[in-house]
């Protein structure tokens, strides 16, 4: 298991428009999807082949990645950039293809079907011309030269100044609307608090659109930094009110809001949308048990999962440099009668994002926070649980009396209404977020704002 948001082994790479070229197989040309099986999901992917060939992984909001095939008769393979390679053969009926998709060492078979995929259902998604402006915006963040974040601001109708939130995204490298499964939670989220008088910043995350400077060394401090440039910028906006600003954060992003407004007194109020309240660490492995649990594993191999993840993690923070990490890592793995994890695995484990992120302990910034702070969790949430989360987020607030603490029973990671809260049930839901759970923000923002 990765990270606290849900990590595909496939690479976001959304946005890239150009495509290599390269001979065909004029047989095997046309629209191919599949359901790819990966991190307990299944995962749906497309390719369009032909003189110039894409790939695309709607369930992670990446379209357009560059592809190039080659085909000798029936059978052909189709290279995808930075993701991996296809190889296979067409049907004697011409309407699959069947081989493996292989990254590094690692290979899947997979078949492909022809035909593209039917878009999903999803109602709450906010449909043009909205009854607001919307303004695309950017803006560079002066702390770190190379970074340019690009975004939108959505401003209520009338006259300003207007509160304000910026949204604050999970983990990896995500679009402005936090796109997954055809979902875009942030979009739907800033639509409704638009509707409701507040103006809302969401922003593409580094490398993510016309967001520049991402780097394999970035940590959790590094994009804290981008978010601060978001605050300054929405203080020089002519309908902002400056002493209104909030940050609402989603995972990850419940980590970063309290650290950027533990050192910002101007920041007006903090939301923590399944924010954690414990180490990353103690995140992750519990996020293993619940995840085995939710899946129908018993209680005895869920607790084999999460004490292997247990030495996994231990190993890698012990570690003095990534290098040694990975060293560890395997080890650990291995000594558990597991299998040595891939490249791919192993260089996301050992990232300094990664190795950040399970040592750091949110507690401190927490306690730092004077303001009127709502931190929300999903009661069928297995990435942030909210039986682990809750008691130390109420420890950590419990000197601050405008924090509140709130559980939303049926509620998973994304805040939609769930059965078993499992990570595969979030692109089967239709609906994006509990529409009690934007009331709810909707509701204590504007009461915070009119204060």
């Amino acid at each position: 298991m990765k990270m606290i948001r849900l990590f595909i082994a496939l690479a976001a790479l959304a946005g890239v428009a150009v495509a290599a070229t390269a001979q065909t197989s004029p047989e095997a040309g046309g629209d191919w999807r599949a359901t790819l099986p990966t991190g307990g999901v299944q995962l749906r992917i497309a390719m369009h082949l032909g003189a110039t060939s894409t790939f695309d992984s709607p369930d992670q909001g990446a379209f357009g990645i560059p592809a190039r095939m080659v085909g000798e008769g029936r059978h052909i393979m189709v290279t995808i950039e930075k993701i991996g390679v296809f190889e296979g053969d067409l049907s004697d009926d011409g309407q699959m293809l069947i081989g493996a998709l292989k990254r590094g060492a690692a290979s899947t078979p997979l078949t492909f079907v022809r035909g593209k995929f039917v878009a999903a259902n999803r109602p709450q998604m906010p449909a043009k011309p909205y009854p607001y402006r919307s303004e695309e915006i950017g803006y560079d963040n002066r702390q770190r030269p190379g970074v340019h974040l690009a975004g939108t601001l959505t401003l209520p109708v009338g006259a300003g100044p207007f509160p304000a939130v910026l949204l604050i995204t999970g983990s990896g490298a995500q679009d402005r609307d936090e796109t997954i499964f055809e979902h875009k939670p942030f979009l739907v989220l800033a639509d409704y608090l638009t509707r409701r008088g507040v103006a809302v910043l969401r922003v593409d995350d580094r490398g993510i659109g016309s967001s520049t400077g991402a780097s394999a060394n970035d940590t959790t401090v590094d994009l804290a930094t981008d978010v601060e440039a978001g605050v300054s910028w929405l203080k020089t906006h002519r309908e902002i009110d400056p002493a209104r600003i909030g940050l609402l954060g989603h995972s990850d992003g419940g980590v970063i809001a309290p650290l950027v407004a533990s050192r910002d007194p101007a920041i007006a109020f903090v939301i923590l949308w399944a924010g954690p309240g414990v180490p990353g660490a103690d995140v992750i492995v519990e996020q293993v048990r619940a995840i085995a649990l939710a899946a129908g594993a018993s209680a005895g191999e869920a607790e084999k999962s999460a004490a292997v993840q247990r030495a996994m993690l231990d190993a890698i923070m012990k570690a003095p440099d990534a290098g040694a990490a990975r060293v560890g890592a395997i080890r650990a793995l291995v000594d558990r009668g597991g299998p040595a994890p891939s490249e791919g695995s192993l260089q996301a484990l050992t990232s300094p994002w990664y190795r950040y992120f399970i040592a750091h302990d949110p507690g401190p910034a927490l306690r730092a926070l004077k303001v009127p702070v709502l931190a929300l969790l999903g009661g069928k949430d297995v990435q942030v649980t909210a039986s682990q989360n809750a008691p130390a987020l109420r420890e950590a607030l419990r000197g601050n009396p405008h924090a509140r603490v709130v559980e939303l029973p049926n509620l998973n990671h994304l805040f939609q209404t769930a059965i078993t809260g499992s990570v595969d049930e979030y692109g089967k839901i239709e609906e994006t977020i509990s529409p009690g759970a934007l009331k709810i923000i909707g509701d204590w923002m504007l009461d915070r704002a009119a204060r």
